[in-house]
């Protein structure tokens, strides 16, 4: 049998949180680029803004999600790997309905922001308790 190392190994939820960082990056960069040229002339300004705020979001904890690999890789722990899937799951929560909002104006989309908002921020706290409780 051949198992696969990263199941074994702490480096697979590192460098998970790595993938996952760099491609909500490359995501990130994509949707601001993607409202700021093709959307500018279809949106109105406050849905633009909408959008805009879930890709500045975004793109600030893609780069979270890679703090978050390298405390796991310093500080390794279930605080360190919660805190990798908090602000994954947030990103998708809070930027993804930011997203949706904006292009589609179903405005009950809005109701899912604030619990990605909570799981961001969750994902703060367990990065500084996994920091806090390191050796």
């Amino acid at each position: 049998m051949n198992a696969d190392p990263s199941a074994v190994s702490p480096q697979g939820p590192v460098r998970a949180a790595a993938v996952a960082g760099a491609l909500f990056g490359l995501t990130g960069v994509a949707a601001g680029a993607f409202g700021a040229h093709a959307l500018k002339a279809r949106l109105d300004p406050d849905a633009l803004a909408v959008f805009e705020t879930g890709a500045r979001y975004q793109l600030v904890h893609a780069l979270a999600l890679l703090g978050a690999a390298w405390v796991a890789q310093q500080w390794p722990g279930r605080a360190a790997r919660l805190s990798a899937m908090l602000f994954g799951a947030g990103i998708v929560l809070f930027s993804g309905s930011l997203y949706a909002l904006a292009l589609t104006g179903v405005r009950g989309l809005g109701a899912i922001t604030p619990v990605g908002g909570v799981l961001l921020l969750l994902g703060w706290l367990a990065m500084a308790v996994a920091a806090t409780r390191g050796r």
